[in-house]
């Protein structure tokens, strides 16, 4: 009698297409936010990103209203607001407080659109809380592109970007204008916040554009091997949360949360300050 080899999960897995694409969807969302995070804990903005991902629930949800895709809706909202984020400058004050209130309002704006269309509730669940495993094909593909725009955008401002994180006194001596590269920057921010939240949901933005990078920050010494650190700790977190999903039958969120918070503890107690 022939002997079957077992199926591995990672193999039973994949053996289904939609976690394929989720599986792609998820590699592509995290190697753009594992860069994009970890230059955002470096300029110390991570609560403008978190701020962002409720703007783009309003945006989504004001696309639901009209019969628009809620992914384009979020997109262009959300780059509005991150523009208007970078307006705010430098040092700015009261920046947290004015964010705080554009977090509370773009959510309760997005509720109100649902108000009036309540069929629309499970697709609201989406956005609050992820959606990975219903990406399809063409979804994959808007991602990809989305997600090479804003590489190709941080490679173009990479220069500027990182004397202004680093030495911003210094930097606008010699005529960088820190104003715009913020404006430029939070932009970026918002096409990965609106990536991210195709994989985590609006509430759980954090655990992936913020979590991997933190954990990389903490961990290592130079910037190119932070980076590297970063998208290797959102990718493993996002993959390990799909095969502990598909194994458990828990939400991805729950599991990629979950890992997010444990590799920062980690790091926290392997590096004391």
């Amino acid at each position: 009698m022939p002997v079957v080899a077992a199926c591995t999960p990672a193999k039973c897995m994949l053996e289904y297409d939609f976690m394929v694409n989720a599986a792609l969807a998820g590699t592509i969302v995290a190697v753009v936010a594992g860069v994009v995070g970890y230059l955002l804990v470096l300029r110390g903005q991570t609560f403008a990103g978190h701020a962002l991902s409720h703007v783009g629930f309003t945006g989504a949800t004001g696309a639901l209203l009209v019969g628009a895709s809620p992914l384009w809706g979020m997109v262009g909202v959300t780059v509005i607001g991150g523009v208007g984020m970078g307006l705010l400058g430098e040092r700015a004050e009261g920046r947290d407080v004015a964010i705080g209130m554009v977090l509370s309002l773009s959510l309760g704006t997005g509720l109100l659109f649902l108000h009036f269309f309540t069929a629309y509730a499970s697709q609201a669940t989406a956005l609050l809380f992820g959606s990975v495993l219903g990406v399809d094909a063409e979804t994959i593909w808007t991602l990809l592109g989305l997600g090479a725009v804003s590489l190709l955008a941080l490679v173009v401002i990479a220069r500027p970007l990182l004397f202004a994180s680093l030495q911003p006194e210094l930097a606008e001596a010699r005529g960088v204008n820190l104003r715009l590269m913020s404006v430029l920057f939070l932009a970026v921010v918002a096409l990965a916040t609106a990536l991210c939240v195709q994989v985590v949901g609006v509430l759980l933005v954090f655990t992936l554009l913020v979590a991997p990078a933190a954990a990389a920050h903490r961990l290592a010494s130079r910037l190119g091997y932070g980076v590297a650190l970063s998208v290797g700790l959102a990718v493993t977190q996002t993959w390990a949360g799909l095969a502990l999903a598909y194994a458990t039958d828990w939400p991805v969120s729950v599991w990629i949360t979950a890992l997010g918070g444990a590799a920062y503890l980690l790091a926290c107690l392997s590096v004391r300050d």
